[in-house]
């Protein structure tokens, strides 16, 4: 029996192509008899695409994420990242590939004892950046999602939004190859939601392989990426270009 084709986005971005950054084969995870937040996913996301993840709530978004930033391990089937099988890997590789993955999380997951400006730091100062190279870089960044003005605020101070735009910017600060991102712009307005988007353009301009789920439709149909859609754990590629590739 010849094995199931996978889904494959189309790259219209100018960075993309080559081998895939991000597959998954015949991937399967259920967290009870009978339930399954994922169903025989296969997908290939080549380096240098920007693709939207979109899907009802309950769909499997934040599950497919969480397999590719490697914090759960699927039922069944491969992953395979930076062309690395993740279950053949021993911890240190797989530290060293964390390090290559920025996350934007939906509960945004700041450090709450710290400031904005040191929650964005952080990535910097764990990578052994001096601080007049992270003063700069997170004193423009936070100008640029529109915290000049919050520097010093700790979290439980701030609304959601602007706690959104400081997970957003601590994700992106260190330039990682890869970002994903479970609704970066769920707490924002229309006008940010673009601005944080053009952020996300210019990371995948320079070539940042990006993956952002969302329920914001009218964003999708705005930028005009391609997406995977999600429906009841199984993986639809919705874009009028996508094409069917063999899985090997």
């Amino acid at each position: 029996m010849s094995a199931a084709p996978a889904a494959r986005v189309p790259g219209p971005t100018p960075r993309a192509g080559g081998d895939p950054l991000i597959r998954l084969f015949h991937v399967s995870k259920s967290y009870a008899a009978g339930q399954f937040a994922l169903r025989d996913v296969s997908v290939e996301i080549k380096k240098g695409e920007l693709v939207f993840l979109t899907g009802p709530s309950g769909a499997g978004k934040t599950t497919l994420l969480r397999m590719i930033y490697l914090a759960e391990r699927p039922t069944r089937g491969t992953v395979s990242l930076f062309d690395q099988d993740v279950a053949q890997l021993p911890r240190d590789a797989l530290a060293n590939l964390r390090r290559k993955i920025g996350i934007v999380f939906q509960d945004f997951r700041l450090v709450d004892h710290l400031s904005a400006f040191d929650n964005v730091a952080l990535p910097l100062r764990v990578a052994g950046v001096d601080e007049v190279r992270v003063k700069a870089h997170v004193t423009e960044l936070l100008e640029w999602v529109g915290l000049a003005d919050h520097l010093e605020a700790k979290p439980a101070t701030l609304s959601g939004g602007q706690k959104q735009r400081m997970a957003i910017a601590r994700a992106v600060i260190a330039g990682p190859s890869l970002l994903l991102a479970d609704e970066p712009t769920g707490n924002v307005d229309d006008a940010m939601a673009d601005r944080l988007m053009r952020l996300f353009e210019e990371m995948n301009r320079l070539g940042t392989t990006l993956v952002l789920a969302t329920h914001n439709e009218a964003l999708v149909a705005r930028r005009g990426h391609p997406r995977l859609h999600l429906d009841n754990g199984r993986i639809v590629v919705e874009s009028p270009l996508a094409r069917a590739v063999a899985a090997s």
